[in-house]
């Protein structure tokens, strides 16, 4: 990691500033097993957002994911944005899905569920940083021009 990012103390600390803040914050059901806990410790997911929010869009599509039963029991939350492009549109996430809201982008990986959500090299993880920064300043800039276009 030295040689990629020869000052990894600053490189963290950037990124702690940057992906706290709101772009960065998502709202979930809160109770026992809930959806934050159980994507933070699903070995298939890993607590990332790329994942957990194709299993959001399998949900919807009643497909198979490692987060079905959860979401399943937070199903009243999930009627309320009708389906996957009402929730992608309720919180803003466009930056994370296709044109046609048919497919997550995902940062690493294939999105199957089918082998460790975690970076394998240097390289895989910078780079999932690196694309997990680029949608949170997209969705930072979709936050502020959806309120100065409310306000």
């Amino acid at each position: 990691m030295a040689k990629a990012l020869p000052n990894y103390k600053e490189y963290v600390e950037d990124y702690i500033h940057k992906s706290y803040t709101i772009g960065g914050f998502i709202i979930f059901p809160k109770h026992h097993n809930s959806i934050n806990q159980c994507r933070g410790i699903h070995p298939l997911i890993g607590d990332r957002w790329d994942l957990t929010l194709e299993c959001i869009r399998r949900y919807y599509a009643k497909e198979q994911s490692p987060l079905q039963r959860v979401l399943e029991k937070d199903k009243d939350f999930f009627d309320l944005f009708i389906d996957f492009k009402g929730y992608v549109d309720f919180f803003l996430l466009q930056d994370c899905v296709s044109n046609d809201y048919s497919s997550v982008d995902i940062w690493l990986g294939n999105g199957a569920f089918t082998e460790s959500p975690y970076p394998k090299s240097v390289r895989e993880y910078l780079s999932w940083i690196e694309k997990e920064m680029a949608f949170l300043k997209k969705r930072n800039k979709r936050i502020e021009e959806y309120c100065e276009s409310v306000y």
